[in-house]
């Protein structure tokens, strides 16, 4: 399948993508505002994502821009962080019909773009700062979804995780940040913070569906003024970090009063996106943990009987393979040593072509269907803007398919054991 052509061009600084598709009856936008993941400013972007979409100076109550939403035909907004590599990501996606589709002509494309503007650019503020009722509000929704990772034990072990072996770098930064952090971050600083973002962002808008490129240039100069976006200090990419390899890798144990053990073990691959390897380290993952017909899943789970569940995933622009199992704790070592022999069968190419076949379909598959979804066809489009290796679209299928045997050993070769993090029960021997 070809993927349909974008459409780029800038205004101010602001980064437009437009992917004209006639396949929805919606139309998708998305605003990516991407800055260095720093402990510093974790915290204020997080709730920063938060203030942004709950009312504007247009929209003054959350109410009010709800049923402004409701008006553009059951219009959604969302906003949220995300952390990719070392880039901390404000995401701000709305979906609306298309009017195109409607019985009435109702000018919701332009309605929408005024909108999506109001949120970015019209924020709620008062003499120089955000509306204090709201930050508030705001911060305890945060502080609310911060402690929930504690609640959640998989999530919770991941973050732990990624806390011990990345312990000096960026990644190790939540991506929520820091619930000690909220209570100093007062209306005034986080407005402040707000106009450094607007000036120092790489900020890119994203417009998916059945659009005319010339309408979009229209309404994007009117209600996206080059004034309010053009600073001039956009950050370049981020650099690729060294890779810290440790002497003997670390052993973390920690204990709670859990039912289910959490086994949680992270590698470095030094594989990203948009390297050479990158498709054949996803195939490696496919095999080894990434679906349900992988090493991980029949060995650990289906064979052994070990663990509830038994995966793993790679963070393609960090360059990390962590694996995932949920275990009852007196079975740490059984379980810890099956995991590593299906790592060294990968190394050693116990693997059939048979394997890489269906692997191959699964991935090609997977791909197919993130590009049929506008979030997914943008999430994949967006990946390109942060390496200096971009890879179209229209490749993806081609060098997955062009993958052999030996290139997945060799970037099996290549990983290296970092943290094994282990979240055992009380009172439970292990053994």
């Amino acid at each position: 399948m070809e993927p349909d052509r974008m459409i780029q061009f800038q205004s101010g600084s602001l980064n437009v993508h437009i992917i004209p598709s006639k396949t929805f009856k919606t139309t998708t936008f998305n605003i990516q505002l991407n800055a260095p993941l720093t402990k510093e400013t974790a915290t204020k972007r997080a709730l920063l994502s938060h203030i942004l979409q709950n009312s504007t100076a247009d929209y003054p109550s959350r109410q009010q821009l709800r049923s402004a939403l409701e008006e553009l035909y059951g219009a959604s907004l969302t906003s949220d962080v995300t952390k990719k590599g070392e880039h901390h990501i404000v995401s701000i996606r709305m979906d609306i019909a298309n009017e195109k589709f409607l019985k009435d002509q109702t000018p919701l494309m332009e309605e929408g773009i005024k909108l999506l503007s109001s949120v970015l650019l019209n924020p709620n503020e008062e003499n120089g700062k955000f509306n204090d009722k709201v930050v508030e509000e705001e911060k305890r929704t945060l502080a609310q979804k911060i402690s929930s990772v504690y609640d959640d034990k998989m999530r919770y072990a991941n973050k732990r995780l990624t806390e011990e072996m990345c312990q000096d770098e960026p990644f190790g930064v939540h991506v929520l940040g820091h619930e000690e952090d909220l209570q100093a971050i007062t209306s005034h600083a986080l407005y402040d913070y707000y106009h450094e973002v607007l000036k120092k962002d790489k900020i890119d808008l994203y417009i998916m569906g059945d659009v005319e490129e010339k309408e979009i240039r229209s309404f994007i100069t009117r209600y996206f003024p080059t004034d309010q976006t053009d600073k001039g200090e956009n950050h370049q990419l981020i650099e690729r970090s060294p890779i810290k390899l440790k002497d003997t890798p670390n052993e973390v144990v920690e204990e709670q009063s859990v039912q289910q053990g959490k086994l949680h073990i992270g590698y470095r691959t030094d594989v990203l996106y948009g390297d050479d390897d990158y498709f054949a380290m996803q195939l490696f993952n496919g095999i080894f943990g990434g679906f349900s017909h992988s090493k991980l899943f029949i060995n650990v789970r289906e064979k052994a009987s070990l663990a509830y569940y038994a995966a793993s995933r790679v963070e393609s622009f960090k360059g990390l393979l962590i694996v995932m199992s949920g275990i009852q704790s007196s079975h740490y070592k059984k379980a810890s040593d099956i995991i590593f022999k299906q790592m060294e069968e990968m190394k050693q190419g116990n693997f059939t072509e048979e394997d890489i076949v269906q692997t191959k379909a699964v991935y090609k598959n997977q791909i197919l269907e993130t590009m049929d979804v506008p979030r997914g066809r943008i999430e994949l489009e967006y990946q390109n803007e942060l390496t200096e290796n971009p890879i179209p679209l229209n490749e993806w299928i081609e060098r997955t398919d062009s993958v052999t045997k030996e290139d997945i050993v060799n970037v099996a070769k290549k990983i290296t054991l970092d943290t094994v993090y282990f979240l055992k029960g009380k009172e439970e021997v292990t053994k």
